[in-house]
């Protein structure tokens, strides 16, 4: 496969068509045309014969495309060695290098279309133009950068978040806001694709939904794609002028959305269901009642439910609006705000004697009629790759001992499925990057917002994803797309 040529890779992002989704990556391999001018003879030489090799690899391209069918003949240790030669920075199972391959040579044909931008830099330019933002430290201790385009967003939010490992009762923003756009653009790293972890293990890599996601699903399949999101407050997610959930929607195009922490009152849901859920007809909402502008979740959909229920039925877990539950035909839908057990971990004991317990019980009796799928910010680090700071963590809110035990033995070992780790065992990604030491630009996170689905349709889950570029909160969202 040495007929590849090394040339700079370009990762062309695809805006989703109307009948098509989740968005299709493809690879395009260009000339590298930033390189600086040769001084002497030696380098022009160099450059002379880096130009000979494009062209051969030019040739092998060619006859590499007009045998697609051989890319399922190759073995994984030839797919990744076509990746080297050419630079394509994908990693993952077979059937992903194939579609990653496959989506290069039909780009080739295509064109380029309708396109966002992202740029990784040649091991001849890479020091040109670095993103202004610090480069994120790879386990070895040393820099990588890979740089996507952005539009910069100067804006300043004020939001009241309920304690991840910070006392403060509110946090002020004060900074530039990474919000993806065509136009206006000025570059900007993308920190998770570099592995970001203070005890990485051999075989762990880093998340990136550009290159590991499965290509969608043949037109005609039947399947829903449900997103879920903590806001971290919606109204001041509304004010922002870049990608909130009406954006969201356009580019994502899912049948249902799942909100958590809307830190909604009751009096102001008709308001704001009229700004949001342009499209989806039908939404469901609750709030809390023991603390004002606290919690709360809502489901809105594009599809009629049969049912919908608050809570869990039992009075002292329902008062903070934590849990709705729609019954669609095929299934049941829980979107659930597991509560923190806080500052000094004082509702540890309720969260693990009582709440999961309830919460666990009650999805079990669900199950009964149909498979249920559970959704939402579940509070819990489950292992040490689902965050970045595990030694440090200890005795941190949704990482302790008791917490990740009662995750296990409340859902995992009750015949619930973690989609995500499913898909992705080894994969190191995060969800969660607290504001404080600004984690989000070196993605020092944590994992805690969940797809959870019984067994039985756990073989129908075709992608369980997660959205990093997604700005806004400081959790990012998720999303499934399940076969029916």
């Amino acid at each position: 496969m040495a007929f590849i040529a090394r040339a700079a890779t370009c990762l062309i992002w695809v805006l989703p068509q109307s009948k098509i989704r989740p968005a299709r990556l493809t690879l395009l391999n260009t000339r590298n045309m930033g390189s600086k001018k040769r001084a002497s003879g030696m380098a022009r030489r160099k450059a002379e014969n880096r130009a000979d090799t494009d062209e051969e690899s030019d040739d092998g391209i060619q006859k590499l495309e007009n045998e697609h069918r051989k890319l399922e003949e190759m073995t994984v240790k030839e797919l990744k060695a076509v990746m080297k030669d050419a630079r394509i920075n994908v990693k993952g199972k077979k059937q992903e290098l194939i579609s990653a391959l496959g989506s290069f040579f039909q780009k080739q044909e295509q064109g380029a279309g309708e396109v966002r931008a992202a740029v990784i830099p040649s091991e001849e330019n890479k020091n040109k133009g670095r993103s202004k933002l610090p480069p994120a430290e790879s386990s070895s201790g040393k820099s990588r950068t890979s740089a996507k385009v952005y539009k910069r967003h100067k804006g300043s939010i004020k939001s009241e978040i309920e304690d991840k490992s910070v006392s403060e009762a509110s946090v002020q923003i004060s900074s530039e806001t990474a919000v993806p756009e065509i136009a206006g653009v000025e570059t900007f790293e993308e920190p998770w694709t570099v592995l970001a972890h203070k005890k990485p293990q051999p075989g762990w890599i880093p998340y990136n939904p550009r290159t590991m996601r499965p290509a969608p699903l043949p037109d005609g399949t039947d399947h829903v794609k449900i997103m879920s999101w903590n806001v971290n407050g919606l109204r001041a997610l509304l004010k922002l002028n870049g990608l909130c959930t009406l954006e969201l929607a356009k580019r994502e195009n899912f049948d249902i959305l799942c909100l958590q922490e809307t830190k909604m009152q009751d009096k102001d849901v008709e308001e704001i269901k009229k700004r949001l859920t342009e499209g989806y007809d039908d939404s469901f909402w609750t709030c809390s009642v023991s603390k004002l502008g606290y919690s709360g979740t809502a489901i809105i959909s594009r599809t009629k439910p049969i049912s919908v229920s608050y809570g869990l039925g039992i009075e002292d877990h329902d008062s903070e609006g934590r849990l709705v539950t729609v019954e669609f035909d095929k299934f049941y839908i829980l979107c659930a705000y597991v509560p923190n057990s806080g500052e000094g971990l004082k509702r540890l004991s309720y969260r693990v004697e009582q709440w999961d317990p309830s919460l666990s019980s009650y999805m079990k009796e669900l199950e009964k009629s149909k498979p249920v799928i559970l959704t939402g910010d579940l509070n819990c680090a489950h292992e040490e790759i689902d965050i970045y700071n595990p030694a440090g963590n200890k005795r941190s809110a949704g990482f302790t001992i008791e917490e990740r035990e009662s995750f296990q033995k409340n859902f995992l070992s009750r015949g619930f499925v973690d989609t995500f780790r499913s898909h992705h065992p080894d994969t190191v990604a995060y969800t969660y990057w607290g504001y404080r030491h600004g984690g989000r630009k070196t993605n020092k996170g944590w994992r805690l917002d969940y797809f959870l689905v019984s067994e039985s349709i756990a073989d129908k889950v075709h992608d369980s994803y997660i959205l990093p570029d997604v700005v806004g909160s400081d959790h990012c969202p998720i999303g499934l797309v399940l076969k029916l």
